[in-house]
């Protein structure tokens, strides 16, 4: 009997048809295997509200689900931001930092487990690139993640503690403030340049022009799909 014939029929037809290979799908899900309940203890689980995070566990999604809609949203919301991370990153290692957005990740007083999981924020863009051009670019995902990114902006303003930093818990838990930056720039101090309120407001419209349409028209020309093609792909192979 020949090893093929061994193979059961549901996941020889699954393997042949997955876009994504299995070992990459097993790669990404053990980092989240270990950074969830590191995060969680560590931060708790409102650190699972930031939009790097929401974009780990969209992107999980699309690794296993192989849903254009589910890497495209993550693709959407943090490849301005994140390329912004990235070019910080490269320049303090030179020793001319962009920004100080990574100044953490040169800190000696974290641990390198610490700083070692938050360096996805550098490869977590190239992955998603990566995985746009396997799935092909959903452009509902657009709408999707803007209002995704409202909502979670709103419920960090409303329910979220601000700034200054909370003394950590009995458990040595130190919960994220100003998720989202809904309260300013700085994690010190709330921004006084203007009324909370309008703060949220300008940060909600500005972010995106400035984020998100970028890399909307960018995936779109690069990796744009119909929405329909899986369907339709399929209907016509069948």
């Amino acid at each position: 009997m020949s090893a093929e014939s061994n193979t059961n029929p549901i996941s020889a037809v699954w393997m042949r048809n997955s876009r994504l290979p299995l070992w990459s799908k097993l790669a990404f899900t053990a980092f989240m295997a270990v950074l969830v309940p590191y995060y969680w203890t560590s931060y708790g689980p409102t650190n699972f509200l930031y939009f790097c995070d929401i974009a780990l566990f969209l992107t999980l999604g699309a690794f296993w689900l192989e849903k254009p809609l589910l890497a495209s949203m993550p693709a959407v919301g943090i490849l301005v931001p994140q390329a912004l991370w990235m070019a910080d990153f490269l320049t303090s290692l030179v020793g001319f930092p962009l920004a100080g957005l990574t100044s953490y990740m040169f800190d000696p007083n974290l641990s390198l487990t610490t700083r070692g999981l938050s360096f996805f924020h550098f490869w977590l863009p190239i992955v998603l690139v990566i995985l746009v051009w396997r799935l092909g670019y959903d452009r509902r995902a657009f709408t999707a993640w803007t209002v995704l990114a409202w909502a979670l902006m709103l419920i960090c303003y409303f329910f979220m503690p601000a700034p200054p930093a909370l003394p950590a818990t009995e458990d040595g838990v130190r919960p994220p403030v100003n998720i989202n930056y809904v309260y300013g720039l700085s994690n010190d101090v709330a921004q006084t340049w203007m009324p909370a309120p309008a703060w949220l407001a300008t940060l909600m419209i500005g972010i995106v022009p400035i984020c998100y349409v970028p890399a909307h028209l960018i995936l779109a020309k690069l990796f744009g799909r119909h929405p329909d093609s899986d369907s339709t792909a399929m209907t016509a192979s069948s």
